[in-house]
């Protein structure tokens, strides 16, 4: 037997009915979110303390031959976080310019060095660990108060730890978020609570608001990264497969035990517990038939386990998963002869393909909330002028997927001249950044173009030239010939 498994269902979102927050509510507003946050707090720890190998096989009572109870965790789940969070931010993400305007280029460079330099894409995967186990994650952004000294970026970027903490929503149409909150509890056990509203900070402890300010963020600081809109976690909808893998191969273990250690059958066979001890010692043993009409047996009781059917149920529950969860197989198929194309469908990757970009849909959606902050705090202290709507968010991992494909679509639109070649970057999918590949293809063309009308001008002049000494080399010689010929004419007449 093993723990019952915990029903999970995706974590709650925690709503009001206020719409706006001021000092004379938040702690109203706080007091009646704790409790759906505490529920959900509950089943984040319990997901996460699974996706790290503390599993319900672990408490498994067996209870015939309870001294042979093999306890075996398969983490699936964390081989699941793991394939997730590579696949989905395995490559850095980008900020590129979105439109076809030039003076915003210098600024968008700029933001991606200020990102780089908070180590942004180490916070992407950072969150995308934390979504992928328990649905949701969240991130904060405050303004760098050594910004311009020792730090290079006017922001600082924190992961939270989604245990202590939520944003509540109003619950009108939008679902606009009001307040974020994160907490401590101190070496005393007391629990400050950190209130951010889109210009306010309150801090509360026993409810009771012991601090507050205003801020010029314009968003609230603290921001939601939901996995999707049921805040389900990428392992969750599996659990009860994961714990039926895990049972499994704990009993094909008890199995192989239980085959060593079989029990001995004595049939018509009278031994004491000293005799028996003896034979356990020595291996062997001396007895004779209690009725020499019966026949005396010693035997082992034994059962196998069939091992090739127990695998097949494995690989059964395994597939299962994988397909639920949309990673790709491992099986490799048995043709030789299928194409790139065919080999992405048939394993899984293009189910997988089709989860991340779900997941990026829902991340950029976070994202721009994100940006609106950092661009707010670089506007005040990095004099920087740019908008969410100049930002383009891209996922740099599909770079080179089908390739050659991509490369021959390029190359057709490039000939086809009632198409522009800036749609033609566009549309092939070869480019992250379209508008960047295009900008410099065309000024790389330009370049080699005026170097071949530099190559060619060259070409002329050198043949200019070479004609040039061609006649003045004729001329000489019809000189020299005209001289002889005179000389000739007089050696004649002298003779």
């Amino acid at each position: 037997m093993v723990e019952p498994y915990l029903h999970l269902n995706g974590r709650r979102m925690i709503l009001t009915d206020e719409t706006e927050v001021n000092i004379g509510n938040v702690v109203q507003i706080l007091r009646k979110a704790l409790p759906y946050h505490w529920k959900n707090r509950s089943e984040i720890s319990y997901l996460w303390s699974y996706y790290k190998g503390r599993q319900p096989i672990l408490n498994r009572v067996k209870e015939v031959r309870p001294e042979i109870t093999n306890k075996i965790v398969e983490n699936r789940a964390n081989e699941i976080v793991s394939f997730k969070s590579g696949y989905l931010m395995g490559e850095p993400l980008q900020y590129v310019s979105r439109g076809n305007a030039e003076n915003i280029a210098d600024a968008i460079n700029q933001l991606n060095e200020f990102v780089f330099a908070e180590e942004k894409p180490a916070k992407d995967k950072e969150l995308a660990d934390w979504f992928h186990i328990c649905g949701t994650s969240f991130r904060m952004v405050l303004p760098d108060e050594m910004a311009g000294e020792d730090d290079e970026s006017p922001f600082e970027i924190y992961t939270l730890d989604p245990r202590n903490t939520f944003v509540v929503y109003n619950n009108g149409l939008g679902n606009k978020p009001i307040l974020g909150v994160k907490y401590v509890v101190d070496e005393n056990g007391v629990v400050h609570y950190s209130c951010y509203s889109d210009h306010e900070y309150f801090e509360i402890v026993e409810s009771k608001v012991i601090s507050y300010d205003t801020h010029i963020l314009g968003e609230i600081p603290i921001i939601e990264y939901p996995l999707n809109m049921a805040r389900i976690g990428a392992f969750e909808l599996v659990i009860p497969l994961l714990d039926a893998i895990n049972l499994t191969d704990s009993n094909r273990l008890d199995g192989v035990e239980q085959f060593i250690q079989a029990l001995m059958l004595f049939h018509n066979v009278d031994i004491s517990s000293e005799d028996f001890d003896e034979l356990r010692e020595r291996g062997a043993i001396k007895f004779k038939d209690i009725d020499p009409q019966l026949k005396a047996e010693i035997n082992y009781l034994v059962s196998n386990l069939n091992q090739g059917e127990t695998q097949t149920l494995v690989d059964h529950m395994y597939q299962t998963v994988l397909t639920i969860c949309g990673m790709p197989n491992r099986n490799g198929g048995s043709s030789t002869s299928d194409t790139g194309s065919a080999v992405i469908m048939r394993d899984g990757w293009s189910a997988a393909e089709a989860r991340a970009k779900d997941s990026e849909l829902m991340f950029k959606k976070s994202e721009r909330i994100f940006l609106k902050v950092v661009l707010n705090i670089c506007r005040t202290l990095a004099d920087m002028d740019l908008k969410v709507c100049n930002v383009e968010i891209r996922f740099t991992r599909r770079n080179y997927e089908n390739i050659l494909q991509k490369a021959q679509v390029l190359d057709l639109m490039l000939k086809n001249n009632k198409i522009h070649p800036r749609l033609a970057f566009e549309h092939c999918g070869l480019f992250v950044d379209s508008d960047l590949a295009y900008t410099l293809s065309a000024e790389y063309a330009e370049e080699q173009e005026q170097k071949a009308q530099e190559l060619f001008e060259q070409q002329q002049r050198m043949k200019q030239e070479g004609n040039d000494d061609d006649s003045g080399n004729n001329e000489g010689n019809g000189g020299a010939d005209g001289k002889s010929a005179e000389t000739r004419e007089q050696s004649g007449n002298t003779d």
